[in-house]
């Protein structure tokens, strides 16, 4: 991939093609609208009790026009009469009042249907935005550890969760719209094919080209955000860079916020200047077929004049079908407007109902065995090999390994060397390209995959700092004895946390970090010994720590491995660590290199075979002489 002069990426511009054959056209049609029942679905999900409102409102809705042009009509004609008739102004009016009654009631129920579908469709636009999100989350958490390691995957979330709520909101509201219209304009065919079918054709037929129009820029601007996937998330990353505490320091000590901050205008002004061309040409067609549209409107108000003059209908008769022309030609246009919506809002509920249809690739067990209370064999690594989706080359190659219960094991190497790859096929995060992982002589994938979890206590070299209170970051490690006071004390005492909490402000209620009000920021410390503790809150068969003592000073790290074997008894423990001081108190340890061990033995052992370990050893040992 070349750089472009910035050292960034060189953008390649969008190219506005549509669909190159009918069939594909037609498939995707197809598949916009084939939608709109799943974004029903969740409306429905959301809040049935408001869709029913706006469905019965909508048919009211439809309903009205002809009602009122209708009564219009009537007073017109009334008024005429009474005039003919050189009647009593006061008798006239009392002739008319029905008819002028009855159209204030129209316009009344007008107005309450709209201001009702106006607070009915808040209240729905609100609880759908919750649905939609709680299911996208819902599904990312269901989803295997290899999505969120491929860029991919950040995309089809990005534009699973653009516009999401409001597009299937519009879904509703345009089927709505649709029906309104096409009740509205059988109530006005009604009328009109009486008067004249050939008017009624061009009125109607003079708002098909635009329909066809706006559908191909429908199409243009879903291809167009959906391109835009990678660059609207590095603008996000960018903004996240520039906001928030874990990267301010640095921002200002390298002079990085103008330099990342024009990187963010650069790529705002390009979409914008996409979006504006976009624009441009739409509103420019969209001219151009309205001045057809009123050309065609015109025509059929020149004809209804002259068919007034000659005495073929009343005055009242003109009025009506005055209206009705102009309504009916409005209502067609807004007809195929909601129509090229809803293909708009169907193309872009595509790409939420993609991630939903998501699915994990580790298998489950049908028939799941349960985890043992105790572990009487321990585990077993047998010809596993395995490799990163999409890769080629092997992260672990041919790994034989037994760890019986209660023994410590250390793992070191290089980094890069598979060491933490290990420990995500452990815990079951990945599952072997080839060969098995044994607990107590069963496969992995035959227990319960969240019982197994439950079992494994973990602490990673890239912990979770929650922005929550210290209780909520130790008591995470068991979220069912979060609430249990006595575990969460015992889990801080073990990992070491106990003598930060006694400095805290609020003690254990204390908010962490500085993103929320009241919240106490830790030193590296200080958080390693809160996740350290989480860890320990697990009652499991198996402790992994991956570099637990990592930014521990030397002296909370030699108390905390002088009760290593206590902290730890009767469970296995696996260590990943580039302190020989932590590694040399394990039972054994395995040299790890290019994917495969090289040596395996205790300390003394390894010092004495005079390989990778001991040279290691040797250097980082001869540091502190």
């Amino acid at each position: 991939m070349h750089e472009s002069p910035r050292g960034r990426r060189a953008r390649r511009p969008f190219e506005p093609q549509v669909a190159a054959t009918w069939s594909e056209r037609m498939a995707q049609v197809r598949s916009a609208f084939g939608n709109i029942p799943g974004a029903f679905c969740l409306v429905w999900e959301a809040d049935r009790r408001s869709t029913v409102i706006m469905a019965v409102v909508t048919l009211i809705a439809a309903l009205l026009p002809a009602a009122q042009a209708w009564v219009g009509a009537l007073i017109v004609d009334s008024v005429v009469d009474s005039f003919t008739a050189r009647v009593d102004p006061l008798i006239g009016l009392e002739h008319a009042l029905p008819y002028l009654g009855l159209e204030l009631g129209l316009l009344l129920i007008g107005a309450v249907a709209s201001q009702m579908r106006t607070f009915y469709e808040h209240v729905l636009n609100a609880r759908l935005g919750h649905t939609i999100n709680t299911r996208i989350i819902r599904k990312a958490l269901a989803l295997d550890l290899q999505y969120f390691e491929d860029a991919s995957f950040y995309d089809k979330l990005q534009n699973a969760r653009r516009e999401a709520d409001f597009r299937a909101l519009g879904i509703v509201n345009g089927s709505y719209s649709v029906i309104q219209n096409m009740l509205t304009l059988l109530s006005f065919a009604a009328l009109l094919l009486a008067f004249s079918p050939l008017i009624t054709l061009v009125l109607f037929g003079a708002t098909i080209p635009s329909f066809v129009a706006q559908s191909r820029y429908s199409n243009l601007y879903f291809r167009l955000l959906t391109w835009r996937a990678p660059e609207f998330r590095r603008m996000n990353y960018l903004e996240h860079v520039l906001t928030v505490d874990s990267s301010v320091k640095e921002v200002k000590l390298f002079n990085l916020g103008e330099p990342l901050l024009q990187r963010y205008s650069d790529t705002f002004w390009q979409f914008f200047r996409e979006d504006v061309s976009l624009a441009r040409r739409r509103s420019m067609m969209s001219v151009g077929w309205g001045v057809l549209a009123s050309l065609s409107y015109y025509g059929a108000y020149a004809w209804i004049v002259f068919v007034t003059i000659a005495g073929s209908i009343t005055l009242g008769g003109m009025t009506l079908y005055l209206t009705l022309f102009r309504q009916s030609q409005s209502t067609f246009q807004n007809l195929f407007s909601n129509v090229a919506r809803l293909y708009e809002h169907g193309l872009f509920m595509d790409n939420l109902f993609t991630f939903l249809n998501l699915q994990p690739q580790m298998t489950q067990a049908a028939q799941p065995v349960t985890v043992p209370a105790r572990l009487q064999r321990g585990l077993e690594f047998r010809h596993v090999s395995f490799r990163y989706p999409g890769r080629d080359d092997w992260a672990l190659r041919n790994i034989n390994l037994t760890i019986t219960p209660g023994e410590k094991l250390a793992l070191v190497g290089p980094n890069g060397a598979g060491k933490t790859t290990l420990i995500k096929l452990l815990t079951r995060l990945y599952d072997p390209t080839e060969g098995q992982i044994l607990l107590d002589g069963v496969d992995l994938r035959d227990y319960d995959l969240n019982e197994l979890r439950r079992r494994i206590g973990v602490i990673f070299q890239d912990f979770v700092r929650y922005q929550l209170t210290a209780r909520e970051n130790i008591g995470f490690g068991q979220i069912d004895y979060l609430d249990d006071a006595q575990r969460v004390a015992e889990a801080a005492q073990r990992g070491g946390a106990d003598d930060v909490v006694a400095v805290l402000p609020a003690g254990i209620e204390t908010m962490l970090g500085r993103w929320f009000e009241n919240g106490f920021e830790l030193s590296g410390g200080q958080w390693q010994k809160i996740a350290l503790s989480r860890a320990f809150m697990r009652d499991g068969e198996v402790l992994v720590l991956d570099e637990p003592t990592a930014a521990l000073d030397a002296e909370r790290e030699y108390e905390i491995f002088q009760r290593f074997r206590e902290l730890t008894a009767g469970k296995i423990a696996v260590l990943i660590s580039h302190r020989f001081s932590t590694v040399r108190m394990a039972d054994r340890i395995a040299v790890i290199e290019g994917g495969c061990i090289t040596e395996i033995g205790s300390h003394d052992d390894l010092v004495q075979r005079g390989g990778t370990y001991a040279r290691l050893f040797e250097m980082q040992a001869s540091g502190y002489r």
